[in-house]
């Protein structure tokens, strides 16, 4: 017995036959952004059972641009943009303390060298009798200068060099930064007389809070027209190794700082303290201090005290300023004058003085309006 077996075409919108599969679930196309399945039997009908929903990992792509749109691409899922590193002059340049003695040592030091080689002459006799007299020493033998006076002269010499040439007077606000052959040694920060190793070569950093008042700088407004700005930067150097080895001149380095941050940071001429040269101020401050602490130097503030216009844009801006001022000088009187206009009326008739019609409150707010003004010295 044959049994004859068709299967159900689609009905004319591409869904099966409801009556000849009555467990079968409508499947929709597309259902949102989030599809991750796609029914396979819709795409391949040879008579063959439907096979079952085969699932299709989708991924984060990112669309390009279009050509000649104008498009900007986007990214969906794509990897956040690195930050741009900071520069670093090195961990192991970093300020630390060098060694140095009270001054008392090398005092006595330095006397001691003196006295041998006082007293190196007295054996040699090369002391004239009165100097001995005047420092209470016996007669000279006279032995004169062989080997061994030649070696405690030397000795004592070296003595009283060492002793004497190590003295320095440290101040408030100055250190000396020390280093022998390139290689960095320490810094000393102490106050009052102290003997430091003459050997190594010393250099003065000034590390008082300093101010430093710029020239004209070019700068631009926030419509991008050419300003000349003179900031006001309050700094200090915070590691003394780093501004004074780290870079050739701490003080070049942060001149071109500022000089770099105003090419970033738009200046707003004639702003007031809430906005404009405030703002400008902070956001200056804040480039500046991370572009100069690699090397060393601390930025406090640097706050623009002197904002103009470049010589060429200056007459233009100015013409522009004035006229601004102008039409808010008017707009301020023609508001007070409507103001007193409109009050006097107002009582007139409150007050019963006069009966104005339509035509006759017209004539009358005219004349009263020409009379403000012209009282005001305003031209109509």
């Amino acid at each position: 017995m044959s049994t004859n077996t068709s299967h159900t075409p689609p009905d004319s919108e591409g869904q099966p036959d409801a009556a000849a599969e009555p467990g079968a679930h409508q499947a929709r196309l597309i259902h949102n952004e989030e599809t991750t399945e796609i029914p396979v039997h819709l795409l391949f009908r040879d008579g063959s059972e439907p096979l079952g929903p085969v699932k299709v990992p989708l991924e984060s792509v990112v669309v390009a641009r279009r050509k000649d749109t104008g498009e900007e691409p986007r990214p969906t899922g794509a990897e956040p943009v690195p930050s741009r590193p900071r520069p670093e002059v090195g961990p192991e340049l970093a300020e630390r303390p060098a060694r140095a003695l009270p001054g008392a040592f090398g005092v006595l030091a330095g006397t001691c060298g003196l006295a041998g080689c006082v007293a190196t002459s007295w054996w040699a006799g090369l002391l004239s009798p009165a100097v001995a007299r005047a420092l209470r020493l016996p007669a000279s033998a006279g032995a004169g200068l062989g080997p061994a006076q030649w070696a405690a002269y030397v000795g004592a010499g070296v003595l009283g060099m060492l002793g004497f040439s190590g003295l320095a007077r440290g101040r408030n606000g100055r250190a000396w930064v020390l280093g022998l052959f390139g290689r960095y040694r320490g810094t000393v920060r102490r106050t009052g007389l102290l003997w430091v190793n003459p050997l190594l070569p010393r250099r003065l950093v000034d590390v008082r809070l300093r101010h430093w008042r710029s020239e004209a700088m070019p700068a631009a407004d926030p419509d991008g027209l050419a300003l000349r700005v003179v900031v006001l930067v309050v700094w200090r150097v915070r590691d003394t190794a780093r501004a004074v080895l780290g870079v050739e001149d701490h003080e070049a380095y942060l001149r071109q700082c500022v000089e770099a941050a105003l090419a970033r940071v738009p200046v707003e001429p004639g702003a007031g303290t809430r906005g404009g040269v405030t703002a400008a101020g902070d956001a200056l401050t804040g480039l500046v201090a991370e572009e100069a602490a690699p090397v060393g130097v601390e930025v406090f503030s640097v706050q623009p005290v002197r904002v103009e216009y470049a010589p060429e844009v200056a007459p233009a801006m100015n013409r522009r300023r004035i006229a601004s001022l102008d039409a808010r000088r008017r707009a301020d009187t023609l508001g007070s004058v409507v103001d007193s206009v409109e009050d006097m009326v107002t009582r007139l008739a409150a007050r019963g003085l006069v009966e104005l019609d339509d035509y006759d409150r017209k004539v009358l707010v005219r004349d009263l309006t020409v009379a403000f003004c012209s009282g005001r010295g305003e031209p109509l």
